[in-house]
């Protein structure tokens, strides 16, 4: 109770009391004057003693109250001189007026009054008045925050370094698990000795073991080809800035013994619990692996990053895995009422070939086939006009509105030459039904067709019309093709190999025997692929505009406004990678359809994938592309901020 109050509720009640008192005093003087003469003088010596009680009790109680207020103002002196919180008074020109000793000892200073407070806080530059929010600064060694009060011209600065610390050691301390798998090493070994064998293994698994222990990571073999790994995120960033050198040392290591073991690993890292992060892991490695190999896949959050890549996808010896893949697409089919195939939109001679392969492979089975088209890429319009003339073919084409009127969920859909659902010829096709085959010969990329039933990607492959052919070699004993289908086939695999120039081996001479056998006709194929005057002439056009980048890079930007189709810039790129000294190319050019389309080549020594998907589009390692909207300068000096990126983390033809 305040002290007024106290003092008037107390005397109130002391008056009250002798009132009623020396009323009573004067009633009993008229009955006994001697009794209350008595009476009267004991009120009088008790109201003595009680006024003198009154005074003292006030004196007391000022002094009590007078003592506490000195205290509680000194407390709150204390508390603010004292708290570790920093408090700071500023006025409207943003000069310190006032602040506690806790903001002078964070700056290292007796005072700050007066000075500016922009010079002090250099971060609440820009900065409006009405700005309410938290910053954080650094000096020396302590992270502080500043809380910034603009109606009251305010600043809390508190000490959050403890905070941040353990917050960067939690992060640090992080468990990222991965696996590493060795591509190819029943194919690297075939044929050799024990001896021989157990040495290079004993070479490789040491590097691996000194890798390990260099980079401070928990390694368990888990199988012959295959090892655990536990690493904390602190190492991963490590692991990341050194590129995974281990990648190139295990290549090169094998090489010397010529041979080509190459590594792959897949890596996850993140909130997720330790069952998420082993399969999350394991679904990194696996695309690694469907990117052809030699290289880490690395997944943090929703973040995926490729290192390595730089050595083509090795062959396969063996053909099991063909057959069995052929076997399972046998069933599929024979549990299916129809199938409808796709490959992507605006195809190419290995998308029509493979999926005429496809079609060939339904019919064989007694099942009804049908290839979903939509636009005519220039490079096939001869031999769809080919098609169109053979009336047994032709009718196996729809559009994609006719094939979404008969697609069900007792449909198969098969998907050539690309595992992007975005890039099919109409992605709604594959909500219709659950049964999906996705046959693919390019390097896998984050985007695919998660929920396919049956999966056949070979990066090795030199084309979709390679894989498709092995496929119907052991689908059926006694199958036989007509002869533009195996020329379709033939032709795809021509196209994509350049003429069997690049990306083939042993397997692809086999595939284009065997279409042979089955009627292909070399001199047809020669004729679908004629091109016109008009075409080589603008080729030679975009050609003209070529320039040489870090000695083995041909880098082609065509003149502003001047349109060239997709093909015809991938053309160009083509004929620049034959080129004297050329190991790479790359032409850059506005299409018809208003984008800037940007066509890819490399002999192997530069990854083109990699640099494609760094734009926005993908590839395969020796053949990529992308397009987007812009202008020719930007996409060149996009293209050219990259190429020095990779040329200064690891060296583009090291």
């Amino acid at each position: 109770m305040p002290k007024f109050l106290l003092n008037r509720w107390h005397g109130a009640h002391i008056v009250w009391i002798f009132a009623v008192m020396t009323i009573l005093i004067f009633v009993l003087m008229l009955f006994q004057w001697v009794v209350g003469v008595i009476a009267l003088l004991a009120c009088v010596i008790l109201g003595f003693f009680t006024m003198r009680a009154e005074r003292a009790f006030s004196k007391d109680m000022n002094k009590y109250v007078t003592t506490l207020s000195h205290r509680i103002k000194r407390a709150g002196n204390e508390v603010i001189n004292e708290l570790p919180i920093g408090i700071l008074l500023y006025n409207e020109e943003k000069i310190v007026e006032w602040h506690n000793p806790f903001v002078a000892k964070m700056v290292g200073k007796d005072s700050l009054i007066g000075e500016g407070l922009l010079e002090l806080f250099p971060i609440l530059k820009g900065r409006k008045d009405k700005d309410v929010g938290k910053v954080e600064i650094t000096l020396g060694k302590c992270i502080y925050q500043v809380q910034v009060k603009p109606n009251e011209r305010l600043l809390y600065v508190t000490d959050i370094t403890a905070y941040k610390t353990l917050s960067i050691r939690y992060e640090e301390e992080r468990l990222s698990i991965g696996i590493i798998m060795m591509d190819n090493l029943e194919e690297a070994t075939q044929g050799m000795d024990d001896q021989s064998r157990s040495i290079m293994m004993a070479k490789v698994t040491g590097e691996i073991t000194e890798w390990a222990q260099k980079y401070n990571v928990y390694l368990r073999r888990t199988a012959s080809d295959r090892y655990l790994i536990l690493i904390d995120q602190k190492g991963l960033k490590m692991l990341e800035q050194s590129r995974f050198e281990i990648l190139d040392e295990v290549r090169d290591l094998t090489i010397e013994h010529k041979l080509q073991l190459t590594l792959s690993m897949g890596i996850a890292s993140g909130n997720n619990s330790l069952t998420e992060l082993g399969q999350l892991a394991q679904t990194s490695l696996d695309m690694a692996l469907g990117r052809g190999g030699d290289q880490v896949a690395v997944k943090i959050g929703e973040r995926l990053s490729f290192y390595g890549g730089r050595s083509n996808a090795v062959e396969k010896r063996t053909r099991v895995r063909a057959r069995v893949i052929s076997h399972a697409l046998r069933d599929l089919i024979k549990e299916c009422d129809k199938v409808i195939i796709m490959g992507h939109r605006y195809p190419d001679m290995d998308s029509i070939g493979a999926a005429i392969g496809v079609l060939k492979a339904a019919h064989v089975s007694n099942k009804e086939g049908y290839i979903v088209l939509e636009g005519v890429n220039p490079s096939i319009q001869k031999l769809m006009e080919t098609i169109y003339e053979d009336e047994k073919l032709n009718r196996w084409f729809i559009t994609p509105e006719q094939a979404m009127q008969i697609t069900n969920q007792r449909s198969l859909a098969v998907v050539v030459d690309t595992h992007k659902a975005s890039m099919v010829a109409e992605p709604k096709l594959l909500q219709l039904t659950n049964r999906k085959f996705v046959v693919d010969h390019h390097r896998r990329g984050e985007e695919f067709i998660q929920d396919a039933t049956l999966v056949y990607m070979e990066p090795y492959a030199s084309s979709t019309c390679e894989l498709v052919t092995e496929l119907l070699q052991y689908f059926n004993d006694r199958l036989t093709m007509g002869v533009l289908e195996a020329t379709a086939l033939l032709a795809g695999i021509v196209v994509d190999t350049k003429s069997f120039s690049l990306s083939t081996g042993a397997r692809t001479f086999e595939a284009a025997s065997f279409l042979r056998r089955n009627g292909a006709d070399s001199s047809l194929i020669q004729r679908l692929l004629k091109e016109d005057l008009e075409a080589y002439i603008q080729r030679a056009d975009v050609i003209k505009n070529a320039v040489v980048i870090y000695e083995h890079i041909a880098l082609a930007v065509t003149e502003p406004n001047r349109k060239y189709s997709q093909l015809l810039i991938a053309q160009a790129a083509d004929t620049l990678l034959t080129m004297t000294g050329v190991s790479a190319s790359f032409v850059i050019s506005e299409r018809p359809d208003g984008l800037v389309g940007i066509s890819a080549r490399s002999l192997g020594q530069l990854n083109v994938q990699v640099v494609m998907e760094r734009m926005g589009g993908g590839g395969h390692l020796t053949n990529a592309a992308t397009q987007f909207e812009g202008t020719l300068e930007a996409a060149a000096e996009k293209l050219k901020a990259i190429l020095n990126e990779m040329n200064a983390e690891e060296g583009l033809f090291e």
